[in-house]
């Protein structure tokens, strides 16, 4: 089951979101979204867990959730879908 974990305090770390997502069941993967010019948290990220019955146990009860000052939003990831990229400006 794949987890977004959004609204993270910006110096969160994968280590400190899996530990919080262990308490509910095995953490398979976690990664915290990065700007790729600065390497900043955009302050969400992802969590997989394996069984699914754990996943959502982790949703009902970190949803709403504090984290130092800053209340989680946790939900169902939905699918990735592809985007046009915009084309390229040649000067």
């Amino acid at each position: 089951m794949n987890i977004y974990v959004g609204n993270l305090p910006y110096d969160s770390t994968e280590e400190e979101i899996s530990q919080l997502f262990a308490e509910f069941g095995t953490v398979s993967s976690t990664n915290i979204i990065k700007d790729k010019t600065t390497g900043n948290s955009k302050g969400f990220g992802f969590v997989e867990m394996d069984d699914d019955t754990e996943g959502q146990k982790a949703i009902d009860e970190l949803n709403g959730a504090a984290l130092r000052g800053r209340n989680l939003k946790i939900n169902l990831a939905r699918p990735r879908t592809e985007r046009p990229r915009a084309p390229r400006k040649t000067w």
